[in-house]
């Protein structure tokens, strides 16, 4: 597409659900702006002001707020919206994967896993 859309996600740290809206991202070759909503609390804070909820991944296309979805999630959203053409590769990581309960325990105690060593179900 001509057009760059204005992207904004706000992500977790280590999450199978946020890796997998940063892996459409990677997929499509598209920038955007990251939110960590685990590392400050005021991207949280303002995801929940935006989306009215407080469940993450929430992605803001062109102003357009996608609350609590998945990768493939919006994917969708934006081949239907004429954002991107859908592309037959497949993403370099789960698109559609929730996080451990590993992972949220460590997250909850403010461990942060090493890259790499992440598992998704």
């Amino acid at each position: 597409m001509s057009n760059t859309p204005k992207i904004t996600a706000y992500l977790k740290t280590f999450c199978g659900w946020s890796e997998g809206v940063r892996a459409v991202m990677r997929k499509y070759n598209l920038p955007f702006e990251e939110k960590d909503i685990i590392k400050n609390p005021a991207f949280r804070w303002e995801m929940e002001q935006r989306s009215g909820q407080p469940l993450s991944p929430c992605v803001v296309i062109n102003d357009q707020m996608l609350a609590d979805v998945s990768g493939d999630e919006v994917e969708r959203w934006m081949v239907e919206n004429h954002v991107v053409e859908l592309l037959d590769a497949e993403a370099d990581a789960p698109t559609n994967s929730s996080c451990t309960d590993e992972q949220h325990a460590a997250m909850a105690r403010g461990e942060f896993p090493t890259p790499g060593k992440i598992k998704f179900l």
